[in-house]
């Protein structure tokens, strides 16, 4: 577990290069129309026959939003009309009637997370429609470490939500900042008072939430590091669990809201390096840990916990604290992990109503896991996560001679063991403390996928380091 962690800009300009933020291994632009309803069912019915099969995760997608934020590339929907979310839920509960027969009734839902767009664009009422109905569909753990969490616009938040949220059942929630100076607010279409997200925190706290996550974002337009270090003490002083420091990736060619960003507006290269730099300073001092990918926990959290046990794992949702799961995305674009498999739901909304309303579950595209596949998955999945890869696990678990089976990877880490960001040992590979920032860098030495074109319809969404 990383406390202090080193900052080298040197070494973070020179590694600054595109790649994947691996919430998958292959990562989601080499999925393939080829995977089709059947196949999902398929891995399905493979899961349920595993010796012991895994628990369940659900990730729910709703894709609202009532403004676009210029910097987000999420799918989203803008409207006002709220009378929308009505059909979308009904449709929701469609799909999970399908899905839910797939898996044997005592598989239970061990987490749950309602994922966006915006999710409290639906009132809460509508929520607890929601997850009643999907308890009626699941079987839902009773267990105290179960995690239902939802992120949360503060902007949207009325008297008495939040505690209407926990009577439901929700524990987590995840607020979305930013940056709380008015100037880069502006600049991309997010006004977001500390007030509203103060109260916020306090709400979940008062109803009992067991964490709350804030996102903040460096690299956005007019950001300064004077702006964002009082951003940084505004949020440190609310004591928030969790954090996660995204950079800012500007690709207008692919998300259309961040034309509206005038890209002389955001900082240089060197300012961007130096927003990560006061970030990491501060949030160090103030005793939080880094897990790795731009998320830090305070350490008596879940999630810091989990990684000290052994018992974290990365997927779509980012870094959660139940490894084992089964995950089953619903709703438009969600994307779900069965067996040794991946497959996704239509980014199109009318696309994913069209196939409902035709009784079809729907699937866009997914891809089954070949061995090579699984091996290397489960070594990014260690580095993501742990920092480190065991050599003797992996050569019992696979039956390989690590060395020879990953000659290719094990020369490109020599070129990164010189420059001090990983130990190379006999049972072991493990990230140094100056390459804990550099995890990705690291994975990517293990994908074979790299080489391998995406088609330009699977949009690869690679970000970069800083």
């Amino acid at each position: 577990m990383i406390n202090v962690l080193p900052f080298d800009a040197e070494l973070l300009r020179r590694y600054d290069r595109p790649g994947p933020r691996y919430t998958s291994y292959p990562t989601a632009p080499h999925f393939t129309p080829a995977f089709s309803e059947r196949e999902l069912r398929e891995h399905a019915k493979r899961s349920n026959a595993d010796p012991i099969p895994r628990q369940l995760s659900l990730y729910l997608h709703i894709p609202y939003c009532v403004s676009p934020c210029f910097y987000c590339g999420c799918n989203r929907i803008i409207t006002r009309d709220f009378a929308r979310s009505g059909p979308y839920i009904a449709r929701l509960l469609r799909e999970a009637e399908q899905v839910a027969p797939l898996f044997d009734r005592d598989r239970e839902v061990i987490q749950l997370h309602l994922g966006g767009g915006t999710p409290n664009f639906l009132r809460p009422h509508q929520i607890a429609e929601l997850i009643e109905a999907l308890g009626r569909q699941f079987h839902f753990s009773r267990s105290a470490d179960r995690d239902f969490s939802i992120e949360l616009d503060p902007r949207m938040l009325r008297a008495g939500d939040i505690q209407a949220y926990a009577s439901i059942g929700l524990n987590r929630a995840s607020l979305g900042v930013q940056d709380f100076d008015e100037t880069v607010q502006r600049a991309v279409n997010r006004e977001q008072s500390i007030e509203q997200t103060l109260a916020a925190i306090e709400d979940c706290r008062r109803a009992g939430f067991r964490s709350v996550n804030i996102d903040l974002i460096y690299g956005l337009p007019k950001q300064t590091l004077a702006g964002f270090a009082k951003t940084l003490d505004t949020v440190l002083a609310a004591r928030p669990d969790r954090l996660a420091i995204y950079a800012y990736a500007h690709m207008p060619e692919l998300f259309k809201a961040q034309k509206q960003i005038d890209a002389a507006d955001l900082p240089d290269p060197e300012t961007k390096l130096q927003l990560l730099g006061l970030a990491i300073e501060k949030l160090s001092a103030a005793g939080y840990r880094y897990i790795g990918m731009d998320h830090f926990a305070l350490p008596e959290d879940d999630l810091a916990r989990a990684q000290e046990a052994g018992d974290l794992h990365r997927n779509f949702m980012g870094y959660t604290t139940h490894a084992d799961c089964d995950l089953i995305g619903l709703g438009v674009s969600a994307i779900s992990h069965i067996g040794d498999s991946f497959s996704q739901n239509p980014r199109d909304l009318s696309a994913w109503e069209q196939a409902l309303d035709a009784g079809r579950l729907p699937v866009w595209r997914g891809i089954v896991l070949d061995r090579d596949d699984i091996i290397r998955g489960e070594v990014i999945q260690q580095l993501m996560c742990r920092g480190e890869i065991d050599i003797p696990a992996l050569e019992e678990r696979f039956d390989i001679e690590f060395e020879r089976y990953f000659a290719d990877s094990v020369q490109k880490l020599s070129e990164l063991a010189a420059d001090g960001l990983v130990a190379i040992q006999p049972t072991r590979i493990v990230a140094t403390s100056r390459g804990r920032l550099l995890l990705r860098i690291i994975a990517m030495c293990f994908d074979r996928y790299l080489s391998r074109p995406a088609s330009s319809e699977q949009r690869p969404r690679y970000s970069r380091v800083i």
